[in-house]
């Protein structure tokens, strides 16, 4: 199946034609952040961008190199533990507000966050602890975290830069303390003196260079900044970057294109993503993945949650599922339109070479 010129230019800037990064670590970098409400599915995505596989992945989160936040748009992300503070404080504020707006529902009130923080914090200093073993201290401290409670509870303190997901721990992430786990994470005033539009030029610069091309309204739909400030921003980096110079101008890495065509029979081949992978989510715009029609069957209902995806030619042609037990696993594909036997075969042996965790 013959890529268009977009999706194979994205594909190659995505890093999925072929590992380009040398850990995982510096794919998330590179990317800037990498979406993961679906954590077994943003290990895999920066797996498959970088060689060393899965086990580097959880050497990066074991060593410090990597962990999740809240940054951004309320959601979790995969972010390399040197961005983490510089971003959170650039991007999560308005998350952080509507959080707060939202309290009063759940039956909680700033004294009960503060005491939340105040728990965390002397807990978490001897060390990561299980989000489970957490939400029980919080609750034989009066806190009740059971209905949500809990959640908008850590979701504030890691959004607020308190707290972070880190190591691996055989299921999920263990819940660490910035200030022990990554003792002088830098901020915005350390990394950019405090001033935002640097800041702003920094995420802005790594998110072209690695989803390009792309346009400023998908970077401020991927954040939530504000076209003003990226407006701002973009000509402290537009001299390192390449443009369609259109109405609305895409912007992508020099020398992009040329690596796209070269690459046209590797963009070409199936592949297996997971589900919120950058290469879906990271637009404003996915239908240059996929058609209206499948769009809806990749998210039944419009729900938020996204099936893992079968590329073909760039284009989604299916979604695809682990069946199975353990030990007798097997690749499960509901298609979208017939793929040939040939894609049928590539396709079981990316099953098999999957970075699968916590499965």
């Amino acid at each position: 199946m013959a890529t268009s010129p977009l999706t194979r230019s994205r594909l190659v800037a995505q890093s999925l034609t072929a590992p380009s990064y040398a850990s995982p670590a510096a794919a998330v970098a590179a990317f800037g952040a990498m979406q993961g409400q679906d954590l077994p599915g943003v290990l895999a995505s920066a797996a498959l961008r970088s060689t060393g596989g899965l086990s580097a992945v959880f050497d990066d989160l074991a060593e410090r190199r990597l962990v999740r936040g809240y940054p951004m748009r309320g959601t979790v992300f995969l972010m390399a533990s040197d961005d983490l503070t510089w971003v959170t404080e650039l991007c999560a504020g308005p998350s952080l507000r509507a959080a707060a707006a939202r309290r009063h529902q759940l039956g909680l009130d700033d004294e009960q966050q503060t005491r939340a923080r105040h728990i965390a914090e002397e807990v978490l200093a001897d060390g990561p602890m299980p989000r489970a073993e957490l939400f029980e201290i919080w609750d034989a401290a009066g806190l009740a975290p059971k209905g949500g409670r809990g959640y908008h509870m850590l979701f504030t303190l890691i959004a607020d830069g308190v707290t972070a997901y880190g190591p691996w721990n055989g299921s999920e992430q263990d819940v660490v303390l910035v200030e022990e786990w990554l003792p002088g994470n830098p901020g915005l005033a350390e990394r950019f003196n405090g001033e935002r539009i640097p800041a702003v030029a920094e995420f802005l610069l790594r998110y072209l260079t690695s989803h390009g091309p792309a346009t400023l309204r998908d970077f401020a739909w991927w954040t939530k900044l504000t076209l003003s400030e990226i407006r701002r921003a973009l000509p402290l980096i537009v001299e390192r970057l390449e443009s369609d110079g259109a109405e609305e101008p895409s912007y992508w890495r020099p020398g992009l294109l040329d690596e796209a065509r070269a690459q046209t029979r590797a963009a070409s081949a199936p592949l297996l993503l997971p589900g919120f992978d950058e290469y879906i989510l990271g637009y404003q715009d996915r239908l240059f993945a996929m058609s209206a029609t499948h769009h809806a069957r990749l998210v039944p209902g419009n729900n938020g949650v996204f099936r893992r995806t079968v590329l073909v030619g760039g284009r989604v042609r299916g979604t695809w599922a682990r069946a199975g037990r353990p030990g007798r696993r097997s690749l499960e594909i509901e298609e979208f339109e017939p793929i040939t036997e040939a894609a049928h075969k590539r396709l079981a042996a990316r099953f098999a070479a999957f970075p699968f965790a916590g499965e």
